[in-house]
C-alpha cells in the first residue's frame, strides 16, 4: 500500500496540485495537514476515485485522509490536549488529527504543533500532544485495536541534525530540541519504524519567504512512521 504525506498550506488555493498528484502519483491513501478550511469548505474529491475524510474547524489547521482502498471508522481524537493561549480558558481542541482505517491499517494524518518558541506554552502543549500519541501507539497495540498502524503528516519535529540545513541556525530554536526527538523516540519503543528513506540533504519543508529553497536550506519535518506492515 503506497501511502503520501503533504501539507499543503490551503487545499482550496492548491485543489488542482491535489488532482495532479492524484493522477500522476498512484498513491493508494493521502494524508493533508493545513488544509485551512472548514469541513463544508473542502472540495470533492470523488470524481477521482479516492474516498474522503476530513476535520476542519476554522481558517487556520485541518487535515484530511484521501483513500481509494477503503475508508472505515473515522477518527479525530485519540487523548490528545487542547490548547488555548488564554491558559485559564478551556483548552479546546484543535483540528490536528484524523485517523480512519484503509485496507486494514489504521492510518493517521497528523499536524502535530508547532510549538513556536522553547519558552512559549504551545511548546509545552506540543510535547503533551506528543506524550498523548506515543500513549495512543503503545496501549493500541498492546490491546490489538491498531496492530497494523500508520502515523504520518507534519511533526514539525527534524529527527536528526542531518535533517536541518545548518544545525547552529537552529541553537536554542524549536524542532531539533531533545525533548521533541526524545517523543519520536517514545513513538519506535511503542513499535513504529520510520518509513520514509533518509537521505542527506533530501528536506520537506523549506522557508519560501527567505528564499530557502533556491539554496536547499530545509528541514526534513514531515515523517511517516509504520507498525505490522
Amino acid at each position: 500500500m503506497r501511502i503520501a504525506t503533504w501539507n499543503i498550506n490551503s487545499v482550496r488555493t492548491r485543489e488542482d496540485r491535489v488532482r495532479a498528484f492524484l493522477e500522476r502519483s498512484d498513491v493508494d491513501v493521502l494524508c493533508l495537514q493545513e488544509t485551512k478550511c472548514t469541513d463544508k469548505q473542502f472540495p470533492d474529491f470523488s470524481d477521482t476515485g479516492y474516498e474522503q475524510a476530513h476535520h476542519g474547524l476554522h481558517s487556520f489547521n485541518g487535515v484530511a485522509i484521501l483513500s481509494r482502498v477503503g475508508l472505515e471508522d473515522v477518527q479525530t481524537e485519540f487523548g490528545q490536549p487542547g490548547f488555548d493561549k488564554d491558559l485559564n480558558a478551556p483548552q479546546e481542541q484543535e483540528a490536528r488529527a484524523i485517523g480512519a482505517v484503509c485496507n486494514g491499517v489504521r492510518v493517521w494524518s497528523l499536524y502535530v504543533p508547532n510549538g513556536r518558541e522553547i519558552r512559549d506554552p504551545h511548546y509545552s502543549y506540543k510535547l503533551a500532544w506528543l506524550d498523548a500519541l506515543a500513549s495512543y501507539a503503545k496501549n493500541a497495540g498492546e490491546d490489538g485495536t491498531a496492530e497494523k498502524l500508520v502515523l504520518t503528516g507534519d511533526f514539525n519535529i527534524a529527527p536528526r541534525d542531518e535533517d536541518v540545513w545548518d544545525r547552529s541556525w537552529f541553537e536554542g530554536k524549536t524542532h531539533v530540541t531533545p525533548n521533541e526527538r526524545k517523543r519520536l523516540t517514545a513513538l519506535e519503543d511503542a513499535g513504529l519504524t520510520q518509513a520514509t528513506e533518509l537521505v542527506a540533504d533530501q528536506y520537506t519543508y523549506w522557508d519560501y519567504q527567505a528564499m530557502r529553497f533556491q539554496k536547499n536550506e530545509g528541514i526534513r519535518i514531515d515523517l511517516q512512521y509504520a507498525r505490522g506492515l
